[in-house]
């Protein structure tokens, strides 16, 4: 039997390779003569990385950058010398979790972003694959920008610092002093964000809510992004306000657009995949298994699970799920191509038990499903 393991990682209890690594564990435990093909996948946020670097036989390196309010952190990003090629998490340096719980959109900033891509040139990196999930900020790539050397300047000409709640008081854009090499990467943004920078589906009416912006805050802060969008217009000749994609992390992706040439917009799960060759390790397989933390109706609208799950089944391919939660019918996520949706829990426990032993859980819960594809084939008179 040739299986293909291509989870997400458990958020906050095991990264992709993890969960990969268990799973093809308790296949084996029961079945020593099956064949694995690990794929550790992510959408663009947490465990892109990993995912992409491991892929690609690279290195994670660790650097010292600022977190959104310029303190000091270790932030990793991945590195594959032979292609010139460095993998980024703007949660890295700019993330939710780093803001310790005290969200802060009008100070927050992506300048560590632009730190770890400043270290990345430093080590000659000619592509950049930044993705976007998981950003503190809405300071529309300002930091990023800033700590790449362009300035951004207020009525008096004065610096201002890249931050959500400085975009209403930058009236200029100076990018004589970017970084050269800037200019001449090759930028992959990786995120499955379709939102337009403005409006009521954009980056700060969507978005706002969860880094921090207050619903009476929510006029003043778009009010601010406009006025920012204006000055980005003006500068660069190019309007991209209205583009998918240009309202996320905070207008990010909007400002690297408008600035760079040639920039590729991918959503993170086809760039993971077409990295990892998926298609056609799924082609030749018996059995696609898959996973994720918790099992939802958001998981049916491009999640990894049922992205692999539709590709499998298009191949003709059954896939199983794993997850730690599960929330709705078998039947909706069978429609959706998951032949069957497995709970990794074995008895009763508390939810942080249950993530402090997420991989050992789920090594057993797929233990048990060998155990049960083998009595399947045994009953069906085959072997294993």
């Amino acid at each position: 039997m040739r299986v293909v393991i291509a989870p997400d990682s458990f958020k906050g209890s095991a990264t992709s390779l993890c969960v990969a690594r268990a799973i093809e564990a308790g296949l084996h435990r029961v079945g020593d003569t099956i064949e694995t093909s690990l794929v550790p996948m992510a959408d663009g946020g947490e465990g892109t990385v990993e995912a992409v670097t491991g892929l690609l036989g690279g290195e994670i390196v660790t650097v010292t950058a600022r977190d959104p309010l310029d303190r000091p952190v270790a932030a990793a990003y991945g590195w594959v010398a032979a292609r010139r090629l460095a993998v980024i998490e703007l949660a890295a340096a700019s993330g939710l979790p780093l803001m310790g719980g005290a969200l802060n959109p009008h100070a927050a900033s992506t300048g560590g972003t632009g730190d770890l891509i400043q270290d990345a040139l430093e080590r000659g990196a000619e592509h950049v694959i930044l993705g976007l999930g998981g950003s503190a900020t809405v300071d529309g790539g300002t930091g990023l920008l800033a700590a790449l050397g362009a300035r951004f300047l207020d009525g008096q000409g004065q610096p201002v610092r890249g931050a959500g709640g400085a975009l209403g008081h930058t009236t200029a854009m100076d990018l004589s002093g970017l970084d050269a090499r800037v200019r001449s990467l090759r930028l992959t943004i990786a995120s499955d964000v379709s939102s337009p920078l403005l409006g009521p589906e954009g980056a700060i009416a969507v978005f706002g809510p969860q880094k921090g912006v207050t619903a009476d805050e929510i006029e003043a802060f778009e009010a601010g992004m406009a006025r920012f969008a204006d000055v980005v217009v003006r500068t660069t000749g190019v309007d991209r306000r209205d583009d998918a994609g240009s309202g996320a992390a905070g207008g990010v992706g909007y400002l690297l657009r408008s600035v760079l040439e040639g920039v590729e917009v991918r959503d993170g799960f086809t760039l993971i995949s077409d990295i990892a060759d998926l298609k056609a390790r799924i082609a030749g397989a018996d059995l696609v298994i898959t996973g994720e933390g918790r099992l939802d109706a958001q998981s049916l609208v491009g999640k990894v699970p049922v992205s692999i799950a539709r590709m499998a089944q298009a191949a003709g391919v059954p896939t199983i799920a794993f997850a730690g939660s599960i929330d709705g019918e078998l039947a909706t996520f069978r429609q959706a191509g998951l032949a069957a949706v497995l709970p990794i829990v074995d008895r009763p426990m508390t939810l942080a038990e249950a993530m402090a032993n997420g991989p050992d859980l789920i090594e057993r819960a797929a233990a048990r499903l060998m155990a049960t594809l083998r009595l399947g084939i045994i009953l069906g008179a085959g072997s294993i």
